[in-house]
């Protein structure tokens, strides 16, 4: 008798999206249907949505194909006149049941399979970034409230996750919107609290302005919080800061970093950081540049500038988009020296790694990528001793 269909979640962008695929999944098991989880942060971002709209067609002739994310919620009609398309479900209600057919409650999904779950916290945005069409998909920030987390991320530890990382749209604005305004310090330290058997607590992307004093205590003071920080930066430079209608400056960015490895020098810089943005001269773009040193940059996410209509940004004068993309590949090359230094000085050091499929390959606390000499069970935690790197990851025998 041949298998039923399966349902299929096809996650584009954020973690935030891989989170709440993993609830749409739970969603529609059982059904002849894929979902298609889009993103909008990029044009190419829209583009690859698309693609993947019409290769689940080819992959999947007789299956319902239903779209739903930002760049869905953001043109919900150009999504609909799509022929593959059977309908397009808004963000704000994707993780309904009543969208998916459903009267019961929203099922406790455990991301099987997957070494580290992902905990939605927050949605949404109130910031203006003049870059950023994300606020018109995703809608004013919410916060999750806090016993609602902590019950969330104490179910998946009894379900064996030994890694929770925390997403949304802008995480470090936790809270404003709660009783009481606690801030995502606030929220962190009450997980660790009500969930002492949590081995690792991993944040996702943060606005460097917005770290309160608690959280930078817990950060750097709390070894169950990962050393890892991955910062919204954007970019080097004061006066494209400014038109990006960022909140911190180049001087406040550089002294964060300096305090955070100053009271834990293991803490590995992530940082997101856009090339070419409008009117960004070659002076401009090297202050950017610069940065990656000044900050230690190891895990950076660098996106050429790409305009989004009805966007600030898109109106403002354009870099030509070839030297966009020049100054994308310099930065890159840039971050990639940086990596490959870092990951040379570990040579000779120990790790705690998180083993993930196919079971030699894992990440250390500081999010090195571990490629292990001997397979481990995926979602076990091995203490690994590093013999080698590479430019892009770190050899390591199991002790």
């Amino acid at each position: 008798m041949p298998s039923p269909p399966a349902a299929e979640v096809v996650s584009l962008g954020c973690r935030l999206n891989i989170a709440e695929s993993e609830t749409i999944r739970a969603l529609i098991v059982g059904r002849d249907m894929v979902v298609v989880n889009s993103c909008a942060v990029t044009n190419e971002a829209v583009k690859q949505t698309r693609a993947a709209i019409r290769r689940a067609r080819r992959d999947r002739p007789d299956a319902e194909i239903v779209v739903t994310g930002c760049a869905a919620s953001i043109d919900p009609a150009g999504f609909a006149a799509m022929p593959e398309v059977a309908r397009v479900v808004a963000n704000d209600a994707k993780l309904a049941p009543a969208s998916w057919g459903l009267s019961t409650p929203l099922p406790a999904t455990l991301f099987a399979g997957h070494a580290r779950a992902f905990v939605e916290v927050q949605n949404g945005c109130d910031h203006a970034c003049t870059f950023c069409i994300i606020p018109q998909g995703r809608g004013i920030s919410r916060s999750v409230p806090a016993g609602a987390v902590v019950d969330r991320i104490a179910a998946l530890v009894d379900a064996g996750h030994r890694e929770v990382v925390l997403t949304g749209v802008d995480v470090t604005s936790y809270g404003h919107d709660l009783p009481g305004a606690r801030m995502l310090g606030s929220l962190v330290e009450r997980i660790l609290r009500g969930v002492p058997a949590l081995e690792r607590l991993r944040l996702s992307s943060l606005d460097s302005v917005e770290i309160d004093d608690r959280l930078f205590d817990l950060v750097t003071g709390e070894l169950r919080v990962m050393p890892h920080l991955h910062l919204s930066l954007q970019a080097g430079n004061d006066l494209i800061l400014k038109r990006m209608k960022r909140r911190h400056s180049r001087a406040q960015a550089v002294a964060l970093v300096e305090r955070l490895k100053a009271a834990r020098p293991a803490i590995a810089i992530g940082a997101d950081l856009i090339a070419g943005f409008p009117t960004e001269d070659e002076a401009m773009f090297e202050d950017t540049l610069a940065i990656i040193a000044d900050c230690g940059i190891v895990h950076a996410h660098i996106f050429p500038y790409s305009p989004r209509i009805g966007t600030p940004a898109a109106r403002m004068p354009q870099v030509d988009p070839v030297v966009r993309r020049d100054r994308a590949a310099r930065l890159r090359a840039a971050a990639a020296i940086q990596r490959r230094d870092w990951l040379a000085a570990q040579t000779g050091t120990s790790a705690s790694v998180l083993v993930e499929r196919p079971g030699t390959r894992g990440h250390a606390a500081d999010f090195a990528e571990v490629h292990l000499s001997t397979p481990a069970e995926p979602g076990t935690i091995v203490s690994a001793r590093i013999t080698g790197a590479t430019d892009t990851h770190l050899i390591g025998t199991t002790v």
